[in-house]
């Protein structure tokens, strides 16, 4: 983005200097042929206020023109969000592990042997600000993103009082990556066990996307703990395993295509957000690096392997028996059938409530914080409603 704006003003200084110069050089060209209008029938002093007017004219008329391209810079300029077409240049690896990928706040570990292997889950633990007021909220991420981009979220909750604890879950982040049967139930024990371990008796579960999933089945597995139950634009509304059979998961090829890998990655981003901002492409960069990391294969087959999990572990049934305090919340443009699925979900929660926030995508969090933030804090006890909004 520094380098296109760079560009820019190249672009207009350069502009400017040619319309200068250009401007001078037919001054100089009309003044000393301006003798020859006297011929014309004017005296010589008519002549030279024409001469003299006329290079005038003409520097302002190149004047204009230096603005009016200058405009249309300031029109690109306007566009320069647009994502590039191409990966850009400078994009190198990222560790899978995401070590040269910046957290807001100290990352922390518990470890754990799952399947015999010993495995670390990553998290932040981050204090309130001000006077606590006593409640822990639990942050979990979805399939493509990582802890980090609950960033805003983090800093609203603790600024009003909440205590946060963000975890990067099993396969994903900065957690470890093993080789191993991926389940909800797998990721709902890994939280349980992370709360224990953080002396946490009580907490509001908030999960997006895929992690809307997991939060749910945690708070059907853990009815005890949980206090609120916030199912963010989760998939997997509906019970989608008929028919599907089943397929062994495979990883991904060590030298994969990086434009295809770019362009997926864009598109996917792109689609899941109502207006492009450029701090999106953070996401896209740090999918793309890791794919031209030498451990790829290893988080692919992770990823496949978490991804049929998904696909295979439905939670749908499971909200019947959830009696805890739920809302169901997301952008209304998450595709054509989202906000219906949403609706039949908050209506099958014992105490299930849906809002729908217009002109927003799948990552309301991050398209529209101050909407998203005000009602989460809403709904956790604080704060007031925010007008606009479709609520059930």
């Amino acid at each position: 983005m520094a380098d296109f704006l760079t560009n820019i003003w190249v672009q207009r200084i350069g502009f400017a200097l040619g319309g200068l110069v250009l401007g001078l050089l037919v001054e100089k060209l009309i003044v000393k042929r301006a003798i020859p209008f006297v011929s014309a029938g004017l005296d010589q002093g008519e002549s030279m206020t024409i001469s003299c007017n006329l290079p005038r004219c003409l520097s302002v008329a190149l004047l204009l023109l230096t603005l009016a391209t200058s405009t249309y810079v300031v029109a690109l300029e306007g566009q320069s969000g647009s994502p590039p077409s191409q990966p850009p240049a400078n994009w190198g690896p990222i560790s899978i592990n995401l070590e040269d990928v910046p957290y807001p706040h100290p990352v922390r570990f518990m470890e754990r042997t799952l399947y015999g292997q010993n495995v670390r889950i990553a998290y932040m633990d981050v204090a309130p600000v001000g006077p606590p007021n006593g409640r822990t909220v639990v942050l979990l991420h979805g399939g493509s993103y990582y802890g980090w981009y609950w960033e805003e979220t983090i800093e609203v909750l603790r600024n009003a009082g909440f205590r946060v604890v963000v975890k990067d879950r099993l396969g994903w982040g900065r957690s470890s990556k093993p080789i191993l049967p991926y389940s909800m139930n797998l990721h709902a024990s890994n939280t349980y066990a992370l709360l224990e371990s953080l002396d946490i008796s009580e907490a509001a579960v908030v999960g997006h996307s895929m992690g809307g999933q997991m939060a749910s089945r945690f708070a059907f597995l853990y009815p005890e703990v949980t206090t609120h139950l916030v199912m963010v634009n989760a998939i997997g509304l509906t019970d989608s395993r008929s028919g599907r059979g089943w397929r062994e998961p495979v990883g991904g090829s060590a030298m994969p295509d990086l434009q295809r890998v770019y362009q997926s990655n864009l598109a996917l981003e792109q689609r899941r957000v109502v207006d492009w901002k450029p701090e999106f492409l953070e996401h896209v960069r740090i999918r793309y690096g890791m794919y031209l990391s030498g451990e790829w294969p290893r988080l692919s087959l992770v990823r496949a392997m978490a991804n049929n999990a998904r696909s295979i572990d439905t939670v749908v049934h499971d909200w019947p028996q959830i009696e805890t305090k739920a809302l169901v919340i997301g952008g209304a443009e998450d595709g054509p059938d989202f906000p219906e699925r949403a609706r039949a979900a908050a209506d099958a929660l014992q105490n299930g409530q849906l809002i729908l926030i217009p002109n927003v995508g799948h990552n309301p969090h991050l398209e529209a914080p101050e909407i998203f933030n005000a009602e989460l804090i809403r709904f956790l006890g604080s704060g007031s409603s925010t007008s606009g909004i479709q609520r059930w």
